[in-house]
């Protein structure tokens, strides 16, 4: 049997591997509630569903669970601050608190689709998987609006970066 490898090798590693920022929001009998996630991939195209990885230890994971709907708002390259007040970098603790950044609108579940995304995925949670520090919420699609196309946002070796368009 091999050893685990360390919880500080595997985070060192994760930081080499480049994602997608995006801003995950919930509203429902729950409340509002929002965070920022890198650990968000599609599953399955037929029928279309992501897979979103909340940690358990978040404040909002609860309101997720409870609400049972969720969008994925993929940013552009123009919203870090976006992702920054929904990371609880700027204070911003509460949903309520934190949705005072953006411009917000709702598709089809509810949950809040932010103006300027790169593309909103507005979802229904189908089933919650507990592993090990995080809830693994897979997700059905229900409505997806694409925004303008222009530089994506990702998140490479614990920093923000653009992605250009091809040429």
């Amino acid at each position: 049997m091999t050893m685990p490898v360390s919880r500080p090798d595997f985070r060192e590693a994760m930081a080499r591997l480049g994602a997608a920022v995006n801003v995950v929001t919930s509203d429902g009998p729950a409340g509002l509630a929002g965070l920022t996630a890198s650990a968000v991939c599609s599953v399955t195209d037929d029928p279309a569903t992501l897979l979103v990885c909340i940690n358990r230890a978040s404040s909002q994971n609860a309101a997720f669970k409870a609400n049972g709907v969720l969008c994925v708002n993929v940013l552009s390259a123009g919203q870090a601050e976006i992702s920054n007040v929904f990371a609880g970098l700027t204070g911003a603790t509460t949903g309520e608190e934190r949705f005072r950044s953006g411009a917000w609108s709702r598709l089809e579940t509810g949950a809040p689709a932010l103006e300027g995304a790169a593309v909103s995925l507005d979802c229904v949670v189908e089933e919650v998987l507990e592993k090990g520090t995080h809830s693994v919420f897979f997700a059905a699609i229900r409505a997806i609006r694409l925004g303008e196309r222009g530089p994506g946002l990702i998140w490479w070796q614990r920093d923000y970066h653009h992605l250009a368009l091809p040429a």
